[in-house]
């Protein structure tokens, strides 16, 4: 892998599927997988990992677990919380007769499991395939896992991881995923690759076929040459070609090296550009703003200094005159005007009392005329009653 870590299915969202798988096949039989990986989530979170040896994996397998995958030829060896016990690991061969996505009970087909706790541990678990001349062999962190002598598996398979995560989802990250060959493999064998891969090292090229994010393909892998015995070099020409691979594999390396740090000059000038225009646009704010606020300070102080210089006419023209006769002249008009109305009020008075007052004959005369009209009225009524006719009974 080119990236020391590779998370195939993420802590948030759940049911996520992820998988890394190789870019050619692994031509040889004896051949040693090392993988560093660490599982984290929620206490009942869920999830399984699986590590493929298959043919024509990428197609036929894809991002399928051990539960979904279809038929397919190779070794599957599943990580997951088999029979509750905090954590299993199991090895599953198949010929590409069944398919596992439509067997019964897949858990049945199994040759070989153990128990391992590899969620939330904090340090990386380090697990280990190999195939030798003695048989198949699964190491957990040193400890033998699973062990067969009957196991041998053909060269032309091509190696891959692939995971998937419950709805309350474990994280699965993929820190190393390293195939080499073993040291029974001579110096011969290896320059025997065929021509139509150039340059097979015993170390894959992984790609990250991550469904969940589209991402630019990464860089092609390094290859790193295994390394040999001096007794394995038998001529001159053996030891200049082990040279020659040496060095262009180096160059490859600097030439990586190179693009990657061009890569990240030309971010980090992209976002030196980016941060300048920010504060460019951020001064040019400031500046608006501060000058605004300029402008009405400037028209507050003009505003003040208009009222100081009033205050100060005001000040000098109460200081500089003498009111006292100002205030005489209103003193002589307040008592001019009490006097005469002291003395007109009176007058007036009794001029509006004597000739508003009623006249006492007339109201006499009103009251006699009045009387007489009773009196008439009432003569009239009594004449009418005594000429009425009288009623007997």
């Amino acid at each position: 892998m080119l990236s020391d870590r590779v998370i195939l299915t993420p802590p948030y969202p759940g049911n996520k599927r992820g998988a890394l798988w190789a870019d050619n096949p692994l031509p040889h039989r004896e051949w040693v997988v090392d993988l560093e990986f660490r599982a984290s989530g929620p206490e009942r979170g869920g999830g399984n990992l699986q590590v493929w040896y298959a043919k024509d994996g990428p197609s036929a397998v894809e991002l399928s677990s051990l539960y979904t995958v279809p038929k397919f030829d190779g070794l599957v060896l599943a990580l997951d919380q088999y029979g509750g016990r905090g954590g299993s690991i199991r090895g599953f061969l198949n010929d590409g007769s069944i398919s596992y996505k439509d067997h019964h009970n897949v858990d049945t087909l199994s040759f070989g499991i153990c128990d391992y706790a590899y969620r939330n541990r904090g340090d990386p678990t380090k697990l280990r395939l190999q195939q030798t001349s003695h048989g198949f062999e699964v190491l957990v962190d040193g400890r033998s896992c699973i062990r067969s002598d009957k196991i041998s598996l053909p060269p032309g398979y091509h190696f891959g991881i692939s995971a998937a995560s419950a709805e309350s989802p474990d994280s699965f990250e993929i820190n190393k995923f390293v195939v080499s060959t073993t040291n029974s493999i001579s110096r011969e064998e290896i320059h025997r690759v065929p021509q139509n891969q150039p340059h097979q090292q015993s170390q894959q090229q992984v790609r990250a076929d991550r469904q969940q994010q589209d991402q630019p393909p990464l860089a092609e892998a390094l290859r790193d040459l295994p390394d040999a015995p001096a007794s394995s070099y038998r001529s001159v020409e053996d030891q200049f070609g082990d040279l020659h691979n040496r060095l262009q594999s180096a160059a490859h390396q600097v030439n990586n090296v190179y693009r990657e740090l061009s890569m990240l000059r030309k971010n980090h000038e992209s976002q030196m550009v980016k941060l300048e225009q920010t504060a460019e646009q951020r001064h040019r704010e400031l500046a608006d703003r501060t000058r605004a606020a300029n402008e009405k300070v400037a028209a507050m102080e003009r505003t003040i200094q208009k009222i100081e210089g009033i205050v100060v006419r005001i000040q000098k023209d109460v200081e500089g005159k003498d009111y006292k006769e100002h205030f005489t002249s209103l003193q002589n008009t307040l008592k001019d005007t009490h006097l005469s109305l002291s003395e007109g009020i009176p007058a007036a008075m009794s001029q509006i009392v004597s000739t508003s007052r009623p006249k006492v004959g007339l109201f006499a005369f009103v009251v006699i005329a009045f009387q007489i009209m009773l009196l008439g009225a009432y003569i009239v009524y009594r004449r009418r009653r005594d000429n009425a006719p009288k009623k007997y009974l």
